[in-house]
């Protein structure tokens, strides 16, 4: 009978242990590692899509990063006039990157991140050519998202005649900052994008409060992003106020290389550089 009841005792507690780590392990945090081979395995699988697949999902994610734009212009439209209005309407731009990111659709800035991982390990010519396939479809997409989005707040009746001067403020003010400008103010804003995605796979119930808090601090700063501000930069150009050519080279290109020096070079390689030892011991 004492044996029985020791391995009855000696059973409760592995149980109790295994309990306790299984606790411990659900607790602690994610390693660096863990992030970037989550992340790594992302990008994996991103470049294994489809190009239809790719060009219908950038093109969501163009149009749905117009809530962007169309919540800071009713949050600004509607508000009093105080001197704290400029930080709540910002939360109306963090609208269309919550839509979009946890709607899972293809945003150009989170690839300068989650693609270029699986290519630093790789280390082919294949692979970055695939990787920039993947930003060309998706960025060309992403723009013909944002330019039917400002078509129909420009050329349709859909929004209210009281909001489209706050649109139209709010694009002039994102598209004329002039190209040096803009090419900084692009590199936080690429910054904070990979920031969240290399956050995300941690954040798990918080992930809406992180995407929301992080994307309202690229508004507040005054920071510029290539495909929202792809949609100021088409109201502007539908609406006759801005010119193809300043259009190209006085925003779309020098905030497009901020994003991509923010998000790959600066961001991306930092977060590599964490982890190479302990990836390439295990090649």
């Amino acid at each position: 009978m004492a044996p029985l009841i020791q391995r009855s005792v000696s059973r409760k507690k592995r149980q109790e242990t295994e309990d306790e780590e299984r606790s411990v392990s659900q607790a602690t945090s994610l390693s660096p590692k863990l992030i970037y081979e989550v992340i790594r395995r992302e990008g994996e699988e991103e470049l294994k899509r489809t190009k239809r697949s790719l060009i219908w999902s950038g093109i969501a994610a163009g149009i749905m990063i117009s809530l962007s734009v169309l919540g800071e212009a009713v949050l600004r439209t509607y508000l009093p006039d105080t001197p704290h209005r400029f930080l709540i309407e910002n939360l109306g731009y963090s609208l269309g990157f919550l839509a979009v990111i946890m709607g899972r659709m293809q945003l150009f800035t989170e690839n300068t991140i989650t693609t270029v991982l699986p290519v630093m390990r790789a280390k082919t010519w294949h692979s970055v050519m695939c990787m920039l396939r993947l930003w060309g479809i998706v960025l060309s997409a992403n723009v013909v998202g944002a330019f039917a989005a400002a078509a129909l707040f420009i050329w349709t009746p859909a929004l209210s005649s009281d909001i489209i001067p706050a649109v139209l403020e709010l694009s002039h003010h994102a598209t004329h900052m002039g190209a040096f400008e803009g090419f900084w103010r692009a590199i936080p804003a690429g910054v904070i994008v990979a920031l969240i995605v290399w956050m995300l796979p941690q954040a798990d119930e918080s992930s809406f409060f992180l995407i929301l808090i992080f994307t309202w601090l690229i508004a507040a700063g005054d920071f510029a992003h290539i495909v929202a501000g792809s949609v100021e930069m088409a109201v502007m150009i539908l609406d006759g106020q801005l010119g193809l050519g300043g259009a190209l080279f006085g925003f779309f290109i020098p905030v497009l290389a901020g994003n991509i020096v923010g998000g790959t070079i600066i961001f991306t390689l930092v977060a590599w550089g964490q982890v190479r030892d302990e990836v390439e011991e295990e090649e």
